[in-house]
């Protein structure tokens, strides 16, 4: 009976509150289709400027039109129900930058999805850790597709940032060195850093290098894959593209 209850609750939330479309606001579906499929565009991300030390990225759709409010909605205005298909887009662009990944540089053990940490100011405003319920769906979706992942927290944030809002890319950068700390070793998969969204990079060079430091001399690059990145200006275009294979290693892609 419990069960038939709680069953019940989200049939009550849609007649008191109607579904629409985080993306375009179109009533029905959480995320409707024609928003849905602008997350299934995996391409590099380019960064206006690459940090020196910028990872592979893979983002699953750029961060304009409506995929922009559908993460600002999960992301600061809790609607957590958008974990799943936002989780699956992460699931695509980590499949994606994966693929890229010359034999060579193949790991042993099973794949490590890193979550970003958000700092302890976020977590308490949000109330939860957006970034790992994107993991996880991630996680879940890659293991339904025979790909062995696992979720690895490898990382904590330490110190008070100031907002990154209005900094450049070279100070963003400065605000964020020395802020992620390895919390063990990795292990013998392939890492993947995994994030809502790439803006300048500098976050996910900041925690890449981190990772990096703490990994075995011999182990495969750090890889990082995104929901979304930010598009480069149509003047700024013609780096990106389709994902084929990564640079090796000591190039930037």
């Amino acid at each position: 009976m419990a069960h038939r209850r709680q069953s019940l609750v989200p049939d009550l939330a849609d007649l008191v509150l109607p579904r629409t479309c985080a993306g375009c606001g179109v009533p029905g579906a959480i995320l409707c289709r024609r928003c849905a499929a602008l997350l299934a565009e995996p391409h590099l991300a380019t960064p206006r400027r690459f940090p020196e030390g910028f990872p592979p990225t893979v983002a699953a759709g750029a961060y304009a039109g409506p995929v922009r409010p559908a993460v600002i909605a999960f992301k600061e205005r809790g609607r957590s129900e958008l974990a799943r298909p936002l989780g699956a887009a992460l699931a695509l662009a980590v499949a994606a930058v994966v693929a890229g990944v010359p034999e060579g540089w193949a790991a042993p053990g099973p794949m490590a999805l890193v979550p970003v940490p958000s700092s302890a100011a976020a977590l308490r405003t949000r109330g939860r850790d957006h970034v790992r319920e994107l993991t996880a769906v991630a996680v879940a979706e890659l293991r339904a597709m025979g790909v062995p992942a696992e979720e690895a927290r490898l990382l904590r944030r330490r110190g008070r940032l100031r907002d990154s809002a209005g900094l450049s890319a070279a100070q963003r950068r400065a605000n964020l060195a020395g802020t992620f700390v390895a919390t063990r070793r990795p292990g013998n998969g392939l890492l993947v850093l995994v994030d809502d969204v790439v803006t300048s990079g500098a976050t996910l060079t900041e925690a890449a290098g981190v990772l990096a430091a703490d990994g075995r001399p011999d182990a495969p690059p750090v890889l990082a894959a995104v929901v979304a990145a930010t598009p480069r200006a149509p003047r700024e275009t013609g780096t990106g593209g389709q994902v084929d294979q990564l640079s090796g290693p000591g190039e930037r892609v």
